[in-house]
């Protein structure tokens, strides 16, 4: 199975709100042959690390493809691109964000590094991708995703958006 998440913090005249972004970049990967199998819920996150810039809506999608792990992740950078990021400083706030979480239960040192190394570490991945995948272990660990979920610091603030999934 192959993981990616998908967030968005900042609205965009002509492209809307980040919830809008999010489900415009998940129908754009759809039509690069990118199919989104399974999405979790939508859920705003407060920015890790904790800063003044607007939350997050967040998700994460199971999807299926034909492309190996180096080239799925450039299309994730080319739709991000088409979307109007631009990369300048680490954790900024940002139109889009597609990660390659996991592809396959590949463990590389990369690149692309897999499975994504922060991904541990982050409540706007690991509840989403509960959703999705309740039975998932990280590959490189063999943790599972509730003793990942329970291992979360308590400052990262995260809620379902309700009604809007």
């Amino acid at each position: 199975m192959i993981f990616i998440a998908v967030g968005s913090n900042l609205h965009v005249p002509g492209l809307g709100k980040p919830l809008d972004i999010c489900r415009k970049a998940l129908a754009r990967l759809d039509s690069m042959g990118i199919t989104v199998a399974t999405l979790s819920r939508f859920y705003e996150t407060a920015p890790v690390p904790v800063s003044d810039q607007p939350w997050f809506v967040n998700a994460v999608a199971r999807v299926e493809c034909d492309l190996d792990a180096a080239a799925l992740l450039d299309r994730l950078h080319q739709v991000e691109q088409e979307f109007g990021r631009v990369r300048r400083e680490r954790n900024e706030a940002r139109v889009l964000d597609l990660d390659l979480i996991d592809y396959k239960r590949m463990v590389d040192a990369g690149p692309p590094i897999l499975p994504h190394p922060r991904m541990a570490d982050r409540a706007f991945v690991l509840l989403p991708l509960a959703d999705v995948a309740p039975d998932w272990t990280h590959p490189a660990d063999g943790r599972g995703i509730g003793d990942l979920i329970a291992a979360l610091p308590p400052d990262q603030a995260i809620r379902p958006l309700s009604g809007l999934e």
